[in-house]
Formats: C-alpha cells, sequence, structure tokens
C-alpha cells in the first residue's frame, strides 16, 4: 500500500475538486487519490494561509514543503507575484497536479519540483508548510534541518503542525538545534510556529551532523 508521502503511488485514480478559500484567493483545485488530504482543503493548511504573516515584496524565493496538490503553493504564488515559489513533492501525482492547479490559476512564478531537483545553490527567504509529519521523527527532523539550513540570514519559516502529533516536541527540539521558534498561535488543536536562525555555530553543527 502506497502513502501520500510515497514516490511509488498505487492507488486507483479518481480526480475530483476541492474549494480553496482564503484572502486574496477562492478557487477551485484538481485532486485524487493517493495524495494529502483529496478529500478538502485540510484545516491545517487553511489556519496557515489564514494566520500566517502578509506578503513580503522583498521574497525572492518561497518554498512550500510537501507542496501536495498546492493549495499552500497557489495562495503564496498569488501574494508573491514577484517571487519565485518552489513547490517541493515526493509524490509524482501530486506533483502532476499542482502543475495542473498553478497552471489554471496562470501562475507563472511557481517550480513544481521533486525534492533531488533542488539547485544545489538555492537559499530562500521564506518557507511556508504544513510538514509531512507521518513521514517518522528522524526523516522529519532530516527534512526540516536541510530546509532550515537554507534559509537566508533574515528569512522565517512558518510551519503549522497538530498538537496531537507533537507540534510541542517539534518546537523544543528545533530550539534544541539552535533555532528561534515562536508560537504565533495556536487553534483547534493546531499550533502554527515561526522558526528563525538562532545561534549559527549551533545551526551549523545541527546541519553537519546529517551530511
Amino acid at each position: 500500500m502506497s502513502h501520500y508521502f510515497s514516490e511509488d503511488v498505487t492507488a486507483e485514480s479518481k480526480p475530483q475538486a476541492v474549494i480553496l478559500q482564503v484572502p486574496g484567493l477562492d478557487t477551485s483545485l484538481v485532486t485524487d487519490r493517493g495524495v494529502f488530504s483529496p478529500g478538502q482543503v485540510d484545516k491545517g493548511t487553511r489556519y496557515l494561509l489564514r494566520t500566517g504573516p502578509h506578503p513580503a515584496y522583498s521574497n525572492e524565493h518561497i518554498v512550500d514543503i510537501g507542496a501536495g496538490y498546492g493549495p499552500i503553493t497557489c495562495a503564496i504564488a498569488t501574494w508573491n507575484p514577484q517571487a519565485t515559489v518552489w513547490a517541493v513533492e515526493v509524490n509524482p501525482r501530486a506533483r502532476e497536479l499542482c502543475k495542473i492547479n498553478t497552471s489554471n490559476l496562470k501562475l507563472e512564478n511557481v517550480k513544481v519540483v521533486a525534492p533531488e531537483d533542488i539547485p544545489d545553490d538555492l537559499l530562500v527567504d521564506r518557507i511556508w508548510s504544513n510538514p509531512p509529519i507521518r513521514i517518522g521523527k528522524k526523516n522529519l527532523h532530516d527534512l526540516l534541518l536541510f530546509w532550515l539550513g537554507r534559509l537566508r540570514p533574515w528569512g522565517t519559516a512558518h510551519l503549522v503542525v497538530q498538537k496531537n502529533l507533537g507540534s510541542d516536541s517539534l518546537h523544543k527540539w528545533m530550539e534544541s538545534q539552535g533555532f528561534n521558534v515562536v508560537r504565533r498561535s495556536s487553534e483547534m488543536g493546531y499550533r502554527l510556529l515561526d522558526v528563525t536562525h538562532g545561534d549559527p555555530e549551533a545551526v551549523k553543527a545541527a546541519q553537519e551532523s546529517i551530511s
């Protein structure tokens, strides 16, 4: 059996549409079996998009980690037309759906890519993500260390995590790795976390530990 975070999707295709309603964007998105939350834009993602920070027009590169079929990507690319938005997704079916959805919205500032296709020298101003918690703690930690290490010195990550899936322990772990973590808000069992660089030496040591 394949999971939404699998590189090999075996679920029979059955496309459908869901509604995305966030500030500045009211649209339908194509979804399918074998991707994350195909029946609706999940509560955590809606909460992140409703409660996260306003666009910063100085942003040049923004990444959506675990983009799925693209609700976060579509919103962020709409709000930040001057930026390149990298929709990073391991699931090939989800990548194709994300390409369809961003194309339907004529969002030419989006690059939908597999993790291995990220440029080696890419640095980002913002990370927006409903991260794939179910990939397991070690894999999640490695994923976050990789991407938090790609933040520019002034950059910020905006993450939404369910409390019952370990948001508070993840908060403490990121602080233990040398990052500054602030809980922006809490609602419906979700935490919205803003993460910035802390002690540069601690962050460097954490990144080197997984290289």
